[in-house]
């Protein structure tokens, strides 16, 4: 079956269709990581968004259950170059065609997603629209173009009731904000005791649970669309040790008096090279964000800048000066990815045992 891609710059990109037959409207992005489709598809920080896969051929093995980064994703399309037609993997409960129609998420094959991607690198990320070959072109331009993407997605992929990952040693309370399993798991790994609240938890809610430290997960969309969180972040950072992922990251700095900016086309992929200012050391990493920390806007006296990407010098990591709190962009549980990074968690623990609790 054809399909179109149809973009708000006026470009059509002419394919055939995957996965479930719906016309679908979203942010239009792309992702350089060569595996991980399954956990990149998952991942809640792709709310909103159509994800085009730079790798040349996906879904070469298939789908299973170990690998969900979320139940339920909630991006808006896939889009790639070529679908295997045989996948295989010991592993395997579904093909990747199976899984998209069982979730509802159209995908359109058979585009050059090459320059599909160096357009959204050279114009930045925009609206596009997967549309079936029939469809009568102009007035699918008019209802994509009149299309208001939603910017409270926060809200819609958070839990609505908090809910417990069991362990025996720290207390741990993770503000979802479209968390990733893969943080679960790395703190599953140490044992740690973890409650998971949503996004909208009062400073009192997360002080009554009395944890050892918080982390603040990752998840999609703008920071600034969320003032109610900043509020609360100031007022824990008082009391708690913070790690901060991604979305946490853009938070915490916010709530330090930063100030972040939408990227040209962000980072997504992981293959993105990180520097640790201090030692020089360099980390592979797991990135998916389409907004920064502005560098400039970092008031020195207070917070202290740890970690830069090499390519474009953004700001991947920061830690305050006097409370016990530290937040990074990229994502240290790295599923998929390289797992260069998720010492990070161990650094936290550190921190939390040797500052405890104000």
């Amino acid at each position: 079956m054809k399909r179109f891609l149809i973009l708000e710059d006026g470009s059509i990109f002419k394919g055939f269709s995957f996965g479930a037959v719906a016309s679908t409207t979203g942010e239009v992005v792309f992702t350089t990581g060569m595996t991980g489709y399954q956990e990149t598809i998952t991942d809640q920080s792709f709310s909103n968004q159509i994800i085009t896969f730079t790798n040349p051929i996906i879904g070469n093995y298939g789908i299973n259950m170990d690998d969900y980064e979320s139940i339920e994703p909630s991006c808006k399309g896939v889009i790639v170059n070529n679908v295997a037609r045989v996948s295989s993997n010991w592993r395997q409960q579904l093909t990747l065609d199976e899984f998209l129609k069982q979730k509802d998420i159209p995908g359109i094959y058979g585009i050059d997603t090459r320059e599909l991607t160096k357009k959204l690198r050279s114009v930045g990320t925009m609206k596009g629209s997967i549309i079936d070959a029939d469809a009568d072109i102009e007035h699918a331009f008019d209802a994509m173009n009149a299309t208001v993407l939603n910017q409270n997605i926060v809200q819609q992929v958070s839990t609505t009731r908090a809910y417990p990952n069991p362990g025996t040693k720290l207390n741990i309370v993770l503000i979802d904000f479209g968390l990733k399993h893969s943080i679960l798991r790395e703190l599953s790994k140490r044992d740690c005791n973890v409650i998971v609240l949503p996004y909208n938890a009062t400073a009192k809610q997360i002080s009554d649970l009395q944890p050892d430290g918080i982390l603040l997960s990752n998840g999609p969309g703008d920071p600034k669309n969320l003032p109610e969180v900043v509020e609360m972040i100031k007022e824990i950072q008082l009391k708690f040790p913070i790690f901060g992922i991604c979305l946490g990251h853009q938070l915490f700095a916010l709530a330090n008096g930063a100030d972040t900016y939408k990227m040209k086309f962000g980072h997504r992929g992981f293959n993105h090279p990180v520097r640790e200012i201090a030692t020089g050391r360099i980390d592979f990493t797991s990135q998916n964000h389409g907004f920064a920390v502005d560098s400039d806007s970092i008031d020195s006296n207070k917070l202290l800048v740890t970690h830069r990407e090499i390519n474009d010098e953004t700001v991947e990591g920061i830690k305050h000066k006097t409370d016990p709190a530290f937040s990074v962009q990229f994502h240290p549980d790295a599923a998929p990815g390289p797992h260069d990074a998720d010492y990070l968690f161990d650094e936290f623990i550190e921190l939390i045992n040797r500052v405890g609790r104000k």
